[in-house]
């Protein structure tokens, strides 16, 4: 049976059979002599918890002993606190500590409540209380608990961005939970839910409510979802069923049942049905090998021969465990079962199993530290396929799928970022509710300016393209006023998606811009890879006039005096200067350019001729040891022909300082576009003679 912690809400099965162990225990108790106290307890260890509140309620006010009336007090707290109840809990536990009631376990159970809560500092105070305390097992689950508070503020700091709806035409007010697809459309799903209109007529004792049915729905093209009804009595009996799912051709049905029969208590079953049409065949058991009393409920088909569910069979790891039971075709018989180990269970509880596409197991646990009651955890296949049954070490998925309150049972949509889950959080519609989740899409959009570099000129009629490291290949064009501008837009070819890495390409060196004039092309580089918000980039190009007729300016080119090499010191090096035309030559293959330098006027006009013509030719042959074809170079030296402040300017200037300045004008090398129709070489395919 399940008592105490071990009984964790109608989410750990189903619980037709403590009803009829409580109904045995006070039938019994109504023969004898009326004992409040023993009453209470007796409904409390048989798991009727709904039904204990009241009893010791009771039992307080005929209790004249102190010390039990805090005990009792307790229970109340715990006894809400088994049915979920977490603000009653809290109430009644306060009043168990105000009473001195002398067991740290309270303090732990209390900050239990309080973390469930989302107090996380308070429950950290009552945690601190019971790892103060000389019971070993108080200071345990305190030390454990303190974790958890840690583990879980940094997990709500860490949240992801998925959106979280409450399916609310599909909840009541009631219990609905553990939702799975139930087509290959993905548009009608099978669900549990304790509300009115069960098949059986029985209460559940531990929450005073209908058994729970399994209920399907269906979604229309606008979303909307229809109002949910069960399935018929082939599947829906007098007993509690539920945490169903289908096989991957959506033909055949696994679920989990409590059968309920007076006087005589039951485990939980995995039942199995095959379709028939709409409707569903007789179901039968699975038998493998578990007595009536064990519980074993949640299956999720891996594949015809291989069923992943929950238990608390022996030999498990503690509370319920995840197994696996294979098909012998030889022997036509389930079994034996095969617990998963202790890397995915602990002695706490593991629950609602689910695997992905990918073979990623996702499981509900309150044993692995979590954010408080039940949480969500993933655990990555490490053998190739599920048929391994080998998963590495769960990691809890966080915020905010993850809350303070119980969050179980994830299903998602094959190979999308969405799905569906079940939680207990404040705010929903009923006792356990379901949840949608997305992640919706980063919006990231890219844009600038384009204009001329000299002239501040905007630029319009330019092409803009932007070439994805994912394949993706997206062109604008300027508009007037030189502005571009890509954006992620579904069903569009301008995308500018997560994950990615963008070069930009600006080209007006074929068609000129709405100036009429040709631009050397630019490139810029963005990304969105590792980015987690949605962001939006400025890129603004500058541009440089190729068919101005003018030279077109570069940084700094030295060399030593009176020599022709490139000087290179710590201070200057001119090689990186050149790696600028580099650039500009590799991102317009089709200009051919000349390459000009220039000297000042001092010394003689020839030796200045041939100093210039050597200083070009010794830049036009680093290009071409960088790669560039000496056919799209033209070096030519112009000594002093072209001064660009004459010598009576600078004969003017006040100081040495300035005059030099001005020499040193005057000693530059520059380069202009001679021609746009160059065509570059193209590499012989591999082979080729």
């Amino acid at each position: 049976m399940y008592i105490e912690e071990r009984n964790l809400k109608r989410m750990t099965f189903l619980k037709g059979a403590i009803g009829t162990l409580c109904f045995v225990i006070v039938s019994t108790i109504a023969v004898g002599q009326k004992d409040w106290t023993k009453e209470a307890d007796l409904i409390y260890q048989a798991g009727a918890y709904y039904g204990a509140v009241d009893a010791y309620k009771k039992a307080y006010s005929k209790e004249k002993k102190q010390s039990e009336k805090a005990r009792i007090l307790y229970r109340i707290g715990d006894s809400y606190r088994l049915i979920q109840d977490l603000e009653q809990a809290e109430v009644w536990y306060n009043k168990a500590e105000a009473a001195e009631y002398d067991d740290a376990l309270l303090y732990v159970r209390l900050g239990d409540i309080l973390r469930q809560q989302g107090k996380y500092d308070d429950a950290v105070e009552r945690y601190k209380k019971a790892a103060a305390s000389s019971n070993s097992e108080a200071k345990m689950l305190a030390e454990k608990g303190m974790l958890a508070c840690e583990k879980a503020v940094k997990l709500q700091k860490q949240a992801a961005r998925y959106v979280v709806n409450n399916e609310v035409q599909l909840n009541s007010k009631f219990y609905d939970y553990s939702l799975v697809y139930a087509d290959k459309k993905l548009e009608t799903v099978l669900f549990t839910s304790s509300r009115p209109g069960a098949s059986g007529n029985e209460v559940d004792e531990i929450y005073g409510e209908s058994f729970s049915d399994i209920y399907f729905s269906e979604r229309d093209n606008k979303g909307k979802w229809s109002t949910p009804v069960p399935l018929g009595e082939n599947i829906n009996s007098a007993a509690n069923e539920g945490a169903a799912s289908l096989d991957d051709k959506y033909s055949q049905v696994y679920f989990t049942r409590c059968r309920f029969e007076k006087n005589k208590p039951y485990g939980c079953e995995i039942w199995t049905a095959r379709s028939q049409g709409r409707d569903w065949a007789d179901p039968e058991r699975l038998d493998f090998g578990i007595d009536d009393t064990t519980v074993a409920g949640h299956p999720v088909a891996l594949d015809d021969e291989l069923i992943l569910f929950a238990s608390d069979m022996y030999g498990g790891q503690g509370g319920k465990d995840l197994w696996y039971i294979r098909y012998d075709k030889k022997a036509k018989i389930w079994g034996p079962a095969v617990n998963l180990g202790p890397t995915i269970n602990t002695p706490g509880n593991e629950m609602f199993p689910y695997v992905r596409e990918n073979g990623d197991l996702f499981f509900a646990s309150d044993g692995h530290i979590g954010m408080g009651g039940l949480d969500i955890f993933k655990a990555k296949l490490k053998g190739e396929d599920v048929e391994s049954m080998n998963w590495g070490e769960p990691e809890n998925i966080g915020a905010p799928i993850n809350s303070s309150s119980n969050d179980y049972a994830i299903v998602w949509e094959e190979n999308k970022n969405r799905g569906f889950f079940s939680s207990d959080r404040p705010g929903g519609k009923g006792g356990d509710d379901i949840y949608s989740f997305s992640m919706p899409p980063l919006i990231f959009k890219l844009e600038g300016t384009v204009t001329d570099v000299d002239t501040k000129e905007p630029l319009g009629d330019v092409k803009v393209k932007l070439l994805g490291t994912d394949g993706s290949v997206g062109e604008v064009m300027t508009d007037p006023t030189g502005h571009y501008e890509f954006e992620t837009r579904e069903n569009e070819e301008r995308y500018i998606l997560e994950g990615t890495s963008y070069t930009i390409e600006v080209d007006a060196i074929m068609e000129p811009a709405s100036n009429g004039h040709k631009y050397l092309s630019a490139k810029g580089q963005e990304t969105t890879v590792g980015l987690e918000e949605s962001t939006a980039f400025i890129k603004d190009f500058a541009l440089l006039c190729a068919d101005c007729e003018k030279d077109i300016e570069m940084p700094l080119v030295l060399y030593k005096l009176g020599k022709w090499d490139l000087m290179v010191t710590d201070q200057v090096n001119s090689k990186d200067s050149l790696e600028y035309l580099y650039s500009i030559l590799e991102e317009n293959p089709t200009i051919v350019i000349e390459l000009a330098a220039h000297t000042d006027t001092r010394g003689t006009e020839k030796s200045n001729q041939i100093l210039a013509q050597k200083r070009a030719e010794t830049c036009v042959n680093y290009l071409i040891e960088r790669g560039i074809n000496p056919e799209r170079m033209v070096p030519v030296g112009y000594g002093e022909s072209r001064p660009l402040v004459s010598d009576e300017e600078i004969a003017a200037l006040p100081t040495e300082e300035e005059r030099e300045a001005a020499h040193q004008k005057n000693r530059r090398t520059v380069f202009r576009v001679l021609s746009f129709d160059f065509i570059p070489e193209t590499e012989p395919e591999e082979g080729a003679n």
